[in-house]
């Protein structure tokens, strides 16, 4: 039956192999004594699904993580049991119950509850789609948005993450980093070029971040993709460090850069201060 999957066996010709292949301790050079690198082999099987790849196969799922068949079909036959994957036989896919794991984080933040008012409010000024994110690596992550209209071809959801270097969002949270951390970025990131307009050395991020600093506001025009132009200002605490961003999204032949600079950027900084203020005050109280 499509979505049910018979228990592991135990007690059988290679059992034992298997087990030995997920150990709880680590082998990752460097990595902490602490460091569970069975945890770590389950949760690369979960993040081996996405968009790109909502379903998969055991060997698909094993050549994706690195590891083994025999390990991955052994995650694969835990993660279904716990209910977060399906398979009919061949295919194994995610189940909405993942989203457990990350709603655990997002239900405890105030952010998104203090920033919907303020993203309704824009996006019906602007009528542009509006958006709150966080930086989690090198990555953004979305964790509030109000769409008005779809201009991306990738859907945009609550968790949906892009790389940092080439968004406004992404920027305006670099450019709250410290030195220290900025350099600690731009050491790993890999500033993969995403459009032909894609800032891809340091040198050009940096002179980019510097304009976010003295600007309050950055704008982003189709480095992320083709026809999107987007403008972002920082969401400070209440001790005034950046803790997350606010954007519009737009499509490029709808305004020009002079129109942005002159009416949207007024706007998205208004809305950053605002939602700014409001968090600032729940921290306080």
């Amino acid at each position: 039956m499509r979505g049910s999957i018979a228990p592991a066996r135990h007690g059988h010709e290679g059992d034992e192999r298997i087990v030995s292949e997920i150990d709880t301790t680590t082998d990752t050079p460097g990595a902490s004594p602490d460091f569970v690198q069975s945890l770590a082999r389950g949760l690369s099987v979960v993040k081996a699904f996405d968009a790109a790849h909502p379903q998969r196969t055991l060997s698909d799922v094993a050549k994706a993580t690195g590891l083994t068949r025999a390990t991955a079909r052994r995650f694969l036959l835990t993660l279904a049991e716990l209910g977060y994957v399906r398979t009919d036989g061949s295919r194994f896919w995610l189940t909405p119950r993942v989203l457990e794991l990350g709603y655990s984080y997002l239900s405890s933040l105030t952010l998104p509850d203090v920033a919907r008012p303020h993203l309704e409010a824009l996006a019906a000024a602007v009528r542009e789609s509006t958006s709150v994110s966080v930086l989690d690596g090198d990555d953004i992550v979305y964790v509030a948005r109000v769409p008005v209209t779809r201009i991306m071809t990738v859907s945009i959801t609550l968790g949906t993450r892009f790389p940092a270097h080439a968004t406004s969002m992404g920027r305006v949270l670099l450019a709250g980093l410290t030195p220290a951390g900025l350099d600690a970025y731009l050491a790993r990131a890999e500033l993969t070029p995403l459009t032909g307009r894609t800032v891809v050395t340091a040198d050009d991020l940096r002179a980019q971040l510097d304009r976010v600093r003295r600007d309050g506001y950055c704008v982003v025009d189709q480095e992320l993709e083709e026809g999107l132009r987007s403008l972002a200002a920082p969401i400070r605490d209440a001790s005034g460090a950046v803790v997350a961003a606010v954007n519009i999204s737009t499509h490029a032949a709808r305004y020009t850069r002079e129109v942005v600079d002159e009416e949207l950027a007024p706007a998205v900084v208004a809305a950053a201060a605002a939602i700014s203020a409001d968090l600032a005050s729940t921290q306080t109280h």
